[in-house]
């Protein structure tokens, strides 16, 4: 075992030195300290956002086993990423096109644990993700509510991390504590926060306010605000007709607010500023996993 995972280290090492030509893409996570924050509504939406303003965009439901990606479209993938390592079916067959013309990966159901598939076909799929990742400005990465084992190692993985949380005392503990999580393991992940179901402006820019605060004190870096979603309506409704809301009504005030948000990061219209963490998911993912 050792052996074999040596050598397989040694090739997918070779196969970041040949990454540096390749497209500026941007690997993304998208978390929650706790469920029912609207972090896969978020997750989708912006995703269709960001396709919407030219961005070639890949979104990835990494909830295995309770993803619903395909649920808030209304679609039915025929294939998951469950197939790649259960079946051997190619990314090109488990990539299905969404809303919009997005590109999007479900998350099916079956497989518990990346560490325990055998070393071939983690190599498979290192070498499939590193073809792809020339397709796409950006693949997001739909993470389960909070943070496990497994998820970590993705998360700890990708170039920004995004956290969603809401105004609740609750959601707003839970969402520090995901972010000291991850910070006592990688201090130079650039975080960024949004604000889900506002009642009111005041409630968004003092959500944000605190926990910038917060984590400037007691984690001594930077928290960058994208900004807050307002609580609508037509949010609901939109999940309720299996239609993103950005689809569904373009004008809500939700929709506006996360088209906000997507120029914002798009643009990278910020006065914080972070270390350069790009160009590095494969070689770190493959740190984690591989680590016995």
């Amino acid at each position: 075992m050792t052996d074999q995972a040596s050598i397989l280290r040694k090739k997918i090492e070779q196969l970041n030195l040949n990454r540096k030509s390749q497209s500026n893409h941007k690997t993304l996570a998208i978390i929650s300290g706790k469920g029912g924050v609207g972090k896969s509504n978020f997750s989708l939406n912006f995703a269709l956002t960001l396709q919407k303003r030219g961005y070639r965009t890949l979104l990835i439901d990494m909830d295995i086993g309770m993803g619903n990606i395909d649920i808030l479209m209304g679609t039915q993938s025929r294939f998951t990423i469950v197939d790649f390592f259960r079946n051997e079916i190619g990314f090109e067959h488990i990539i299905t096109k969404g809303y919009g013309g997005l590109d999007y990966i479900a998350g099916g159901s079956g497989l518990s644990d990346f560490v325990d598939i055998e070393d071939g076909k983690l190599e498979s799929f290192f070498q499939h993700f590193h073809a792809m990742l020339s397709q796409y400005d950006y693949i997001l990465l739909d993470m389960g509510a909070g943070i496990s084992t497994d998820s970590l190692k993705f998360i700890l993985s990708v170039d920004d991390c995004i956290v969603i949380t809401t105004p609740e005392p609750t959601s707003i503990t839970d969402a520090y504590a995901a972010m000291k999580f991850i910070h006592t393991r990688n201090a130079i992940l650039p975080l960024y926060l949004v604000v889900n179901r506002t009642i009111t402006k005041k409630d968004g820019v003092e959500t944000l306010q605190k926990l910038r605060q917060v984590v400037k004190q007691f984690l001594h870096r930077d928290l960058i605000n994208l900004g807050y979603i307002p609580d609508d309506s037509n949010v609901a409704q939109a999940v309720r007709s299996q239609i993103p809301f950005v689809f569904f009504n373009e004008k809500s005030e939700a929709a506006k607010a996360l088209s906000e948000i997507a120029d914002r990061y798009g643009k990278q219209q910020f006065t914080e500023s972070y270390p350069d963490n790009r160009h590095s998911f494969v070689s770190k993912l493959k740190r984690f996993l591989f680590e016995r």
